[in-house]
């Protein structure tokens, strides 16, 4: 099929250049899900022009076999069109509730309102993609044709797209569907917990294949020095290094670490009713105890010293609970100090609040909670700033350690500003001032809602500031406490979803947790999470519009607007952001770089020697894709090869710098 080809007589005999990116046209159906669906993974609307993927509805007007020859055809039900196609719809229907998807045959897929649908005699050249789960009919089935494919569904996909088949893209690319533009700059956040024996080198070839660039990985494991947990560590930093991702410590004080809440009873934090703050997995600690909050400064400072670190994530520093004061079995601080400093400010003990027979009981004087709650909030936002403040001095010994701030929305649903006492707002001007990032995390009451919420969330943003590229988001795929439809987990079509809206409307996107992430789902994450736009210019040149380094389906040597480019692998060419022309070039560069972590501004060439501009918040990693005898930076030594040294992963300074590899 056109879509699929690569250079065909152009250059018979070699290998192709590049896969053309595939469009679609939607005949005599809504067009509304299905454009929603294929947007998620960039593909894009083609007009009257010739598509690689037409959608068919029954009222179609074509003939779908002759069609199918040489696009992907998509149908929908039982009609004429599917008859023509050997599919016998039967007298019989089938209620159809519950799925079951050969892409993930243990997930849970439930409708949220049945749907009676023919059942339906497939031919035998057709492949089933996903049944009914009690009485086994065909729901999904699809074929390859000779230069084409036919998908089928038993009813269309739902309103939004994710209503009723998770995994109709998977079962696309079954069936050949080229996606050649990817991301290489999402973030993920890792937990070691019950993983110490992993194979770290396959988990990170794994990571940046699927897009990832920075892994925030839980470093409230290895505050405290431990041989088996600090060698893990060293490994796993030194795994994602080799494969260029940047590693993060994520912090979530005033979580410390289990020895530490161990060891320092006295420097609990309490709740409301005077227990000891250990809610969900975090045991808190009263870090407004000067002794407290020297001990664990000394902690943090130890540990970014003896890790290869990249930056530094704070997550979540402020209080319990999103209940708020209405449970006071979960809300925080109501340890000694805070309690001290807020009665010299309002002249009463805050745990009064709590006390029925209290004049200041907080159902009896609404005024008295907004005192305190207001008090809570500022406290929070001084935290942040005091414990960057602790960052920023570690920043002297390590200049290039990059900072992260994870803060849930209080914009979007402002009641979290009084549950947990967060204020982007307040917190937004030191954060903007040490340049580091604010990593949004959406609420848990907001994860049942729709892509569409990122592109509002991020408006919210954009309202306290003129400077977007300080903003990410953190998409939290896990099991929601929700009544959710189709999976109770953000997977295929809606995690693309998810994931496009996001990438589109904020400067990073960040995925809690790699672990979470369904294994079906990896091979088109990267795609669904970049925003560039790859055309066919003519038989041997593709054009792209990236607003960040995007890959792009390449074999063979390429030139990027007509010079000799030199960022690519095997599979892939690593494209800049901004708009560019990919042509078929003539020979290999003398020296290639096979994957490169930073934001690529340009590449020159010589006969001895590439040149590379680039920039970047913390160190940028460069992985050699042929030998290299020296670099210089900005004309200075950086690093010569000695004999029998096999180094493929350099480690290059941050900020922005030009980049010279000698062959």
């Amino acid at each position: 099929m056109r879509w699929a080809n690569f250079l065909i007589g152009l250059f018979v005999a070699v290998a192709p250049a590049f896969a053309v990116p595939p469009t679609y046209r939607i005949i005599g159906t809504d067009p509304g899900a299905w454009a929603k669906i294929f947007a998620s993974i960039g593909l894009t609307q083609a007009g009257e022009a010739d598509a690689g993927v037409i959608v068919l509805g029954s009222n179609a007007g074509v003939d779908a076999a002759r069609l199918a020859e040489n696009h992907i055809v998509i149908l929908q039900g039982a009609n004429r069109l599917t008859r023509s196609l050997g599919l016998v719809d039967k007298e019989d229907t089938v209620q159809v509730r519950r799925i079951c998807d050969v892409h993930a045959p243990k997930m849970q897929i439930i409708w949220e309102e049945p749907v009676s649908v023919p059942a339906v005699d497939l031919p035998p050249t057709f492949q089933v993609f996903a049944t009914e789960k009690w009485k086994g009919i065909p729901v999904i089935a699809g074929k390859r044709t000779a230069h084409g494919a036919i998908l089928w569904l038993s009813t269309p996909p739902g309103p939004t797209g994710i209503e009723r088949y998770p995994y109709l893209l998977q079962a696309l690319i079954d069936l050949d569907l080229s996606v050649p533009a990817r991301t290489t700059m999402l973030w993920a956040f890792f937990d070691s917990s019950y993983r110490i024996r992993a194979d770290v080198d396959y988990l990170a070839r794994r990571w940046r294949e699927s897009g990832i660039a920075v892994l925030h990985v839980a470093a409230w494991h290895n505050v405290e020095p431990d041989p088996i947990q600090d060698e893990f560590l060293k490994r796993l930093i030194e795994a994602c290094h080799r494969n260029a991702i940047l590693v993060y410590a994520w912090l979530e004080l005033p979580h410390v670490s289990e020895k530490f809440w161990a060891d320092h009873p006295e420097w609990r934090e309490k709740t409301a009713v005077g227990q000891d703050a250990q809610l969900d997995w975090r045991k808190l600690m009263n870090l407004q105890n000067p002794d407290c909050r020297r001990e664990v400064a000394k902690q943090i400072s130890g540990l970014l010293q003896r890790f290869d670190w990249d930056g530094v994530n704070v997550a979540e520093l402020y209080f319990e609970s999103l209940e708020g004061a209405s449970n006071p079995a979960r809300f925080t601080p109501m340890n000694d100090d805070v309690r001290r400093e807020f009665k010299q400010m309002a002249a009463f003990d805050p745990k009064l609040l709590f006390d029925p027979a209290s004049p200041y009981s907080a159902s009896k004087n609404p005024a008295a909670l907004r005192k305190f709650l207001d008090f809570r909030a500022g406290l929070a936002s001084r935290m942040q700033a005091d414990w960057l403040d602790v960052l920023d001095r570690t920043r002297s010994s390590k200049p290039y350690l990059d900072i992260v701030l994870t803060h849930i929305d209080d914009r979007f649903e402002p009641g979290i500003r009084d549950a947990l006492g967060a204020d982007v707002a307040r917190s937004l001007p030191f954060i903007q001032a040490r340049h580091s990032t604010l990593l949004v995390e959406d609420p848990a009451t907001l994860w049942n809602l729709g892509p569409e919420r990122y592109s509002k969330l991020a408006q919210k943003y954009r309202e306290l500031t003129a400077d977007h590229s300080q903003f990410a988001v953190d998409i939290n795929v896990v099991e929601r406490y929700q009544d959710v439809y189709p999976t109770k987990k953000q997977t295929g079509v809606e995690l693309f979803e998810l994931v496009h809206e996001a990438a589109a409307s904020f400067h990073r996107v960040a995925l809690y947790f790699e672990n979470s992430l369904e294994k079906q789902d990896l091979a088109l994450l990267p795609v669904s999470a970049t925003t560039a736009r790859v055309s066919e210019k003519s038989a041997d040149e593709l054009q792209i519009d990236a607003a960040e380094p995007t890959r792009v389906d390449w074999r063979g040597p390429v030139e990027i607007d007509g010079k000799p480019w030199p960022l690519q692998s095997r599979k892939y060419v690593l494209a800049p952001a901004g708009k560019h022309r990919l042509s078929v070039g003539t020979a290999q560069p003398v020296v290639t770089i096979s994957d490169f972590n930073g934001e690529i501004q340009s590449a020159l060439e010589s006969k001895d020697w590439v040149d590379l501009s680039y920039s970047s918040r913390s160190r940028a990693i460069a992985l050699l894709g042929s030998p290299v005898s020296s670099i210089e930076v900005d004309g200075a030594p950086f690093w010569k090869r000695t004999a029998g040294e096999n180094t493929a992963s350099i480690m290059l300074p941050a900020g922005q710098h030009i980049v010279t590899f000698d062959r």
